[in-house]
């Protein structure tokens, strides 16, 4: 009999306490002259596990109003390389769901106190528009400073480059963390034959003292928890950064 017959396993689900996670997505923004937005799945698939862990999520974007999936990055699109993306096609049939994307509400309608978690996606949009937006960079700072978990995902993590705490202190400071890499960078910009983004994650984070911005090499699902940080390298990651967040939930 093969050694695999031999095997009997059996598992059961996690009960969960419900949770409040606001899942936060850039507005449309311009980037070397044509829209951007957020990155498909860096938003619906962990949009996908914390519900399904029986977790309520809430989607918002700095301004409020309608968001878009990046173009490259939508199922819809026509020869998209994401095109297998059902998670994200899903979303945009879903009645309810794809409503959520055609208004959202603004951060600042947001009180703190009624989440437990708060989720950035990543995409073209963030280094354009979350560099000056410190509405925003309050907002996570507010998270963190009140016990909360602060999870970040591709150029979403772009928020640890600016984001200050009371004391003045990045968010950054003395932590592990990781994001869209310079490789990365490279490899789309390739693709786009342009360089897209003048002012990267990783060569900004190479700057900041008393921080380790650490990293894997492209396009390999990489997650790092640091505490009530939990950031994600790119859209590959998303899974696996989610779980990390359901992990700090549980303990929370």
């Amino acid at each position: 009999m093969p050694a695999l017959d031999l095997i009997v396993q059996t598992r059961i689900g996690i009960k969960r306490k419900p949770r409040r996670i606001l899942s936060i997505v850039s507005n449309t923004a311009e980037l070397k002259g044509f829209p951007v937005g957020f990155f498909a799945e860096e938003m619906t698939r962990p949009f996908l596990i914390f519900s399904n862990a029986g977790h309520r999520v809430d989607l918002v974007s700095p301004n409020g109003g309608p968001v878009m999936f990046d173009t490259h990055s939508d199922p819809r699109t026509p020869g998209s390389a994401y095109a297998d993306d059902l998670i994200s096609l899903g979303f945009t049939h879903h009645p309810t769901f794809s409503a959520m994307l055609e208004d959202t509400p603004s951060i600042r309608d947001i009180d703190v106190d009624d989440y437990d978690a708060v989720w950035v996606a990543g995409g073209g949009g963030p280094l354009v528009s979350f560099k000056e937006d410190t509405t925003l960079h309050q907002l996570i700072a507010t998270f963190y400073e009140r016990g909360k978990i602060v999870a970040l995902i591709c150029h979403g993590s772009a928020l640890l480059l600016w984001t200050r705490l009371s004391d003045g202190r990045l968010l950054a400071h003395g932590k592990k963390w990781t994001g869209f890499t310079d490789e990365e960078e490279n490899e789309v910009n390739a693709a786009f034959g342009m360089t897209l983004n003048d002012d990267t994650i990783e060569s900004e984070a190479a700057k900041i003292p008393e921080t380790n911005f650490m990293c894997r090499e492209a396009n390999t699902p990489f997650a790092i928890r640091d505490g009530r940080l939990i950031t994600g390298q790119q859209q590959h990651s998303s899974a696996i950064t989610a779980e990390l967040v359901l992990e700090a939930l549980d303990e929370y």
